[in-house]
């Protein structure tokens, strides 16, 4: 299995994923300012691993933290971590569970509580794996076998702390004996598909076809597609989902082609207190990301650029969720809020 992120000695030890597929190479963060840098450059990113690199960075800057005043030290690393990114909930989800953790162990003596986070931060990540095992073998019987599964951007064991979440449902219909293959649409402008989702899949040796974006519709009426399974970054209330940039499309162009259109995420994607979609904060990106492709201009310079990070697919186009409780199906404020109460 890919290792994501570990908790080492040294320091808080993650793949960086923009080196990814022409380098495999293991950065380490000694302190939270540098986990933080790893999170807001995306040599880590998917909103699992988000959730593990932010915890561990609470982790990290309490064990070097000073004894006195160290109410506020945690408030101001919490405050770093969580200016990352503003679009991933699982980041403020593993934010809020170490300070709830801190706020139980602030009496203790001071070893006694950095032992506590460093234990809960480590905690977080082994949850997560066996979060994603979980949720994979819920969605594996929705996966029709003998067909072609399309992804968009990349939700496996590089977006999570291991085996993935729609690529942990891929995986795990590949377990149960299915014969699946896997289209990855490229996702611009980042290419985590061509970079990410194709070169974890020739890890594991699943059959994967690389297409661009603007293929999907094509391969989609094609009739060989049985199914779409992607991430996400967050949920609301309604169901309605925050995922890369380009989900929207392809999710209407599923439901115009009658193919089911599923999305894998834990229940810590999951943000009940937005009532839809449409309050979901959308990162902006810098616009280099879009004129250039690896350092090399693609556009005129000076070109006006919009870049955001994800699009929020309505709960109309969504047939299912699949979260490690369970399958969620419309309407999704009740049966969201069943699962979340589990």
């Amino acid at each position: 299995m890919i290792e994501t992120i570990q908790w080492t000695d040294d320091g808080v030890v993650m793949i960086d994923q923009t080196r990814l597929p022409n380098e495999e190479v293991y950065v380490t963060c000694r302190n939270y300012h540098e986990v933080a840098d790893a999170i807001r450059d995306m040599i880590i990113r998917g909103a699992p691993a988000i959730g593990v690199a932010a915890a561990m960075g609470v982790a990290i800057g309490v064990a070097q933290a000073s004894s006195e005043n160290l109410d506020s030290q945690v408030e101001a690393i919490s405050k770093e971590l969580a200016g990352t990114r503003p679009t991933a909930v699982n980041l403020f989800w593993a934010i809020d569970r170490m300070n709830r953790v801190y706020g139980s162990v602030r009496h203790l003596p001071f070893d006694e509580i950095r032992t506590r986070l460093v234990d809960e931060a480590k905690l977080v990540r082994v949850e997560d794996i066996e979060i994603n095992m979980s949720l994979g073998r819920h969605g594996a019987a929705l996966v029709p076998d003998g067909k072609t599964v399309l992804t968009h951007c990349n939700a496996g064991a590089l977006a999570t702390a291991g085996y993935g979440t729609a690529l942990g449902v891929i995986r795990a219909a590949i377990e149960s004996g299915k014969k699946i293959d896997v289209f990855a649409d490229e996702t611009r402008p980042f290419l985590q598909g061509a970079r990410l989702t194709v070169w974890e899949l020739q890890h594991d040796g699943i059959e994967t076809t690389l297409i661009t974006d603007n293929m999907a519709g094509h391969f989609l009426r094609s009739g060989r597609i049985g199914c779409v399974v992607v991430g996400a970054d967050r949920i609301a209330a309604n169901g309605d989902v925050a995922n890369k940039i380009g989900t929207y499309s392809v999710a209407v162009l599923a439901k115009e082609n009658n193919v089911p259109f599923y999305v894998a995420a834990p229940i810590s994607t999951l943000d009940l207190t937005l009532a839809t979609g449409d309050l979901i904060p959308i990162e902006e990106r810098a616009a280099s990301e879009v004129t250039q492709v690896f350092g090399v201009q693609v556009a005129p310079k000076n070109t006006a650029v919009r870049n955001p990070a994800f699009d929020v697919t309505p709960n109309r186009y969504v047939t299912a969720i699949i979260t490690e409780r369970g399958v969620a199906r419309g309407p999704y404020e009740e049966s969201l809020r069943a699962l979340a109460a589990q």
